[in-house]
């Protein structure tokens, strides 16, 4: 091999080292909007419907919001997710447990009724609100957090389509502010030391 040849790979493995770094130091779905300007652009108040009357995030400052977007009819990512929300939330005193709000935003307001998010909610804690609006309201809040949600037929089932969705937590500052989003599968005790974190 000439040295011509030799200099070229080793400036191509340079560059791969150098971009290398340069992407594991940018991960916008991890940290806070402080820290990481991937959150800068994400987030905003909302308001949605619950069995009790319209839930404002404005009316929740001061607490930490625990945010989940899904569907009752979910067969097992949703009550994976919502019973690891509630596990986590049970790892604190009750005094720091109070001083947060878990949200359960529905994206099929068809099928979800206020009285049947509400029981669904309750069912997993006691402090869980199910909240839903019409698709106009929930498709601009799904693009305000960088979620998403997509229906999808289903043939020969009594359901007639299920609901393609984010599966992530979006944790919410007592501001109101987007601080990060926790991956689905993350394990109860590590969710409640993020949690904690931020109280």
């Amino acid at each position: 091999m000439s040295t011509s040849l030799k200099l070229l790979y080793a400036l191509v493995l340079v560059a791969l080292f150098a971009a290398g770094l340069l992407l594991a130091k940018y991960t916008p779905w991890q940290g806070s909007s402080a820290a990481n300007p991937g959150y800068a652009h994400l987030g905003g108040d909302f308001v949605l419907n619950s069995d009790s009357g319209e839930v404002r995030l404005q009316d929740l400052r001061g607490q930490l919001v625990l945010m989940y977007f899904g569907f009752t009819s979910c067969p097992d990512v949703c009550p994976t997710a919502l019973s690891t929300i509630a596990a986590s939330m049970r790892q604190l005193s009750p005094a720091l447990e109070a001083q947060i709000q878990p949200l359960f935003v529905s994206v099929d307001p068809d099928r979800d009724t206020l009285d049947n998010l509400a029981k669904y909610s309750a069912y997993f804690h006691p402090r869980m609100l199910g909240v839903t609006g019409d698709i106009e309201t929930l498709d601009q809040l799904v693009k305000n957090y960088g979620a998403y949600y997509r229906h999808i037929p289903l043939e020969n089932s009594a359901l007639d389509y299920t609901v393609d969705h984010t599966s992530r937590v979006y944790l919410i500052g007592r501001q109101g502010e987007l601080i990060s989003t926790i991956a689905h599968g993350t394990s109860v005790a590590d969710m409640s030391a993020l949690i904690k974190q931020h109280l």
